[in-house]
């Protein structure tokens, strides 16, 4: 796991930040609504990402957000989520 922090990429755009987790392999956590946007305009258009796990910041509980994203690390390999957004919490 890396953050955007310690990526140096903090403060880019979220259309800017997406590519780099795709470049990366990477699949995104995040709480942001515009990132939300951003993952759902690629999978409308067809543009290719590396996925996105969304939260919303005030209905899912940050133990939660970890217990969901642990089972998610532990039973999926990054390539099930390509073009995928995932919401948490989990059912």
């Amino acid at each position: 796991m890396i953050t955007a922090e310690e990526d140096n990429a903090a403060r880019l755009p979220d259309p800017d930040l997406l590519d780099r987790a795709t470049a990366l392999g990477r699949v995104l956590f995040s709480q942001d609504t515009d990132l939300l946007r951003e993952g759902t305009r690629r999978q409308q258009s067809g543009e290719p990402f590396s996925g996105v796990i969304y939260a919303h910041q005030l209905h899912v509980p940050v133990g939660r957000c970890l217990d969901d994203l642990e089972l998610l690390a532990k039973a999926c390999d990054p390539p099930e989520f390509v073009n995928r957004v995932e919401y948490l919490p989990l059912k």
